[in-house]
């Protein structure tokens, strides 16, 4: 199995060379929704026009707005005060990741299924990174949201590849071992031609290494904080955990002594947060 991975990754790999893998295209509305929001004329009112072109997006940005994340304490229903209330950064940048969910569909029920698992995963990791951010740094919880959204963007055209020569991946775990290899660095490729900031591009290719140094805490640390906790059942502790020592998590803030009642919290608010990315 290893040996047909190791074989697979090398093909892949070999066409991205010739330019023969189609990377993914950042969805029409999220170029749109950019585009608007780097106008020098961008405002609430010219952003809430853009995204009310696709009323799922409006929606989930005013559940977003509602959500947890800001500890409002008016509810709102208007999009252009949601907009407001979140700033058109911000919005842009939610928006743009949740804008990605319907690339993550294929038409082989197998890959659909895997597409489908892997963007649950993305929302949870987006969850639990707006809340670090928000409870652990000073950086911005829309660009962590948007990187625990796309850290995993590199399985993309790995699964459309696996589409075609489906002959080659006869079980899910030859596929998992094969995405695991190459994925990190496709999604750095991908995030570089989409034009991202140079701290989301770096996430997909180095999330995995919690143990990197760092002067401070990134958007690296924070999504790869979050891939370790979503492992982690409902009763267990961080101190059980091997990685909660970690550099990562120390420049976090979330040491093994972290008090079970905080962690809980942190719960909590994911699981609230989590709500409106569905």
């Amino acid at each position: 199995m290893a040996d047909l991975a190791e074989s697979i990754s090398t093909d892949i790999n070999a066409a991205l060379d010739a330019d023969e893998l189609e990377l993914p295209s950042l969805p029409e509305v999220a170029l749109r929704i950019r585009e608007e929001a780097e106008s020098e004329f961008v405002s609430a009112v010219s952003l809430a026009k853009v995204v009310a072109e696709d009323p799922a997006l409006a929606a989930q940005l005013v559940r977003i707005a509602n959500s947890p994340m800001f500890r409002a304490t008016r509810s709102i229903d208007d999009l252009g005060q949601a907009i407001s209330r979140l700033g058109v950064d911000h919005s842009a940048n939610v928006v743009t990741g949740l804008a990605m969910q319907n690339m993550f569909q294929a038409t082989s029920d197998f890959i659909d299924r895997k597409l489908r698992q892997i963007w649950s995963v993305s929302t949870e990791v987006a969850a639990w990174s707006s809340i670090l951010c928000n409870h652990k740094t000073r950086l911005r919880p829309d660009q962590a949201t948007l990187a625990g959204l796309t850290h995993c963007i590199g399985v993309l055209p790995i699964l459309g590849w696996a589409e075609e020569h489906d002959h080659l991946l006869r079980d899910s775990m030859t596929l998992d071992r094969v995405i695991e290899q190459i994925h990190p660095s496709i999604g750095g490729m991908i995030l570089r031609s989409w034009n991202f900031a140079d701290d989301i591009i770096g996430v997909p290719e180095a999330y995995h290494d919690i143990n990197r140094s760092a002067a401070s805490a990134d958007y690296v640390d924070i999504v790869g904080a979050a891939t370790r906790l979503i492992t982690m059942d409902a009763d267990q502790q961080l101190a059980d955990q091997e990685w909660a020592t970690s550099p990562a998590f120390s420049r976090l803030g979330l040491t093994p002594d972290l008090p079970e009642e905080a962690f809980d919290d942190l719960r909590e608010e994911v699981s609230a947060v989590q709500g409106v990315f569905t």
